[in-house]
């Protein structure tokens, strides 16, 4: 007869899962993806070692969710900025603000979801993960070009060039080995850059 979980097992599984997920997003934060070995994993999770493949058939498919997971809630708390702002100028302000202020508070969890090397099934969660602020981009640029409010232009190009500008510029800040600064200079010249980038009129800082 084949097994079949009980509300209770499955319960109890996908609470150690989470156990595992949360252990992973601290030592990510501590110290990047070297940090999280499957030994560490497991010590701070408090399980056994063997158990981690219980749950994920490797450590590089286990920091692949985390990454999702935690590149997903920074996109989301940026759309929802994004979102409440009124015309193109307050949410491109919005946009470069909110994703530049999030990064440099957590610089390290930050460092990792741009810039460490990382296995390529973590990389491809990279890449949904900057498709998904390039759609982000294009989609305000798009509407300020219909509108009126910004110069005629190539929205998807001009997105792409405003988050990798953003990435870019962050990436002394937020390197391992670099000098911590203080973040209102850093991220008001990263914000005038993307505005003229796009031809887009002042706007009224979002703030951290």
């Amino acid at each position: 007869m084949a097994y079949r979980s009980t509300p209770r097992t499955e319960a109890t599984r996908l609470a150690h899962r989470e156990r595992l997920l949360g252990a992973a997003r601290e030592l990510l934060a501590e110290g990047g993806y070297a940090a999280a070995s499957i030994a560490a994993l497991a010590d701070r999770a408090q399980v056994a070692t063997g158990s981690v493949y219980n749950h994920f058939s490797s450590k590089q498919e286990l920091l692949a969710a985390v990454f999702r997971h935690v590149a997903g809630h920074e996109l989301a708390a940026v759309r929802e900025a994004v979102e409440a702002g009124s015309g193109a100028g307050q949410q491109v302000r919005a946009l470069v603000e909110v994703f530049s202020y999030r990064a440099l508070r957590t610089p390290r969890t930050a460092w990792a979801l741009l810039a460490e090397p990382v296995d390529p099934l973590v990389e491809q969660e990279r890449l949904t993960y900057r498709r998904g602020y390039h759609a982000l981009a294009e989609s305000v640029v798009a509407a300020g070009v219909a509108t009126g409010e910004l110069p005629d232009q190539n929205p998807r190009l001009s997105a792409a060039a405003v988050i990798g500008a953003v990435s870019e510029a962050l990436l002394g800040p937020l390197s391992p080995v670099g000098e911590r600064t203080d973040p209102g200079p850093v991220v008001e010249g990263i914000t005038t850059l993307c505005l003229r980038a796009v031809g887009a009129p002042p706007a009224d800082p979002a703030g951290p």
